[in-house]
């Protein structure tokens, strides 16, 4: 499986988000998820969190819904609870390639070990 995944970055929160209309590829089709990326973007995340754990109770490995609610609980300062969800990316069975904002391709557990390490950069400590 091959995701489509435009990922985007909140400058001054330095989060990693996975657009609205994420495109995944499976078998020449495209599926279209909703990863909350509109309410990250506009700084609800409170509203972000509601809707991506009702995502998950679906869909529970999705990298890009597991990087979402990080970044969500990272914005609202849960950074233990963002850190839980960024190990489960980076460990999932599924695994994505994902598109950053830059034009780089990355596979979805390298955004979570790079979000992990935005966290320790301010000062987390992770273990």
């Amino acid at each position: 499986m091959i995701a489509i995944l435009a990922t985007a970055s909140l400058a001054a929160a330095g989060l990693f988000l996975a657009q609205a209309g994420t495109a995944t590829q499976i078998d020449n089709s495209i599926v279209q998820t909703d990863v909350a990326f509109e309410q990250l973007s506009n700084g609800e995340a409170r509203a972000a969190i509601v809707r991506l754990e009702a995502a998950l109770l679906e869909n529970a490995g999705d990298p890009a819904l597991l990087i979402n609610l990080g970044s969500a609980y990272t914005e609202i300062g849960d950074l233990e609870r963002a850190a839980t969800y960024y190990r489960a990316a980076a460990t999932s069975e599924d695994r994505y390639w994902l598109e950053l904002a830059g034009g780089q391709w990355v596979d979805s557990r390298t955004a979570a070990r790079r979000a992990l390490q935005t966290l320790e950069a301010r000062g987390f400590a992770l273990r």
